[in-house]
């Protein structure tokens, strides 16, 4: 199986709040964000890394490039590009990704390490052809909504609230007949992991929700208190 870090964007927010280093850079516990989700990769049998960094913030790059040199664990590929959208790096990564399962996710995604190693092992256990990790903790200036059944199968993906109990998480466990998915989004002209994931629910594709419960993002200077008292807390518990 393998795993996929975007770590395209710009992290102009968190500039503009005072943040100097680049967003996968910042350090939650003492670890840079990025190392974090490649550690907890690494401990979840990641067979291959596959990230993308943008070309505005060559710091990136090279911490990327020493993580490789010093080769402790899966190996790493690494894009360099500035791309539009989250949908446009994740394609920049699909050639790597085609031909197995794999789990993606951008590199601000915080969430319980616990909780992972379950919803890894419910994905490599289940016959669907996604397990989407969705959260009912709302903590988005833009929530995407998950409408999903009894059974938790995946029904669609909303803008606003239809009396959906959960939101996207932002870590998608696929199958890489997903991929077909995306070359049609990106064909169609596209853009936003949302309209991808409407995609898979339009091509047929069986997603089932796998609920956590609390997935944060990074987005703001203030995010970064959330996510520390937030691991502390499944720390100490």
């Amino acid at each position: 199986m393998k795993f996929a870090i975007i770590a395209a964007g710009e992290g102009s927010r968190l500039s503009q709040e005072g943040v100097s280093l680049p967003k996968p850079l910042v350090r939650l516990q003492g670890e840079p964000m990025i190392d974090r989700l490649v550690r907890i990769f690494n401990e979840n049998g990641a067979e291959e890394i596959c990230i993308i960094v943008n070309r505005l913030h060559p710091q990136t790059e090279a911490h990327v490039r020493q993580l490789m040199a010093e080769g402790k664990g899966a190996p790493i590929r690494l894009a360099v590009k500035t791309t539009p959208s989250s949908m446009h790096s994740f394609f920049e990564l699909s050639e790597w990704l085609d031909g197995a399962p794999f789990c993606l996710t951008t590199v601000d995604t915080i969430f319980r390490e616990d909780e992972f190693a379950e919803y890894i092992r419910a994905f490599r256990a289940s016959a669907d052809d996604g397990l989407m990790a969705v959260t009912d903790y709302v903590d988005d200036e833009k929530p995407l909504y998950v409408g999903t059944d009894e059974a938790l199968r995946i029904t669609g993906f909303h803008d606003t609230d239809m009396g959906d109990r959960y939101i996207s998480g932002g870590i998608y466990a696929l199958q890489p007949k997903a991929l077909d998915t995306l070359r049609r989004c990106m064909a169609e002209g596209q853009s936003r992991m949302r309209n991808f994931q409407r995609g898979l629910v339009e091509d047929g594709l069986k997603l089932k929700a796998y609920p956590m419960r609390k997935i944060l993002d990074v987005d703001h200077a203030e995010d970064i208190v959330k996510a520390e008292a937030f691991l502390n807390s499944t720390r100490q518990a």
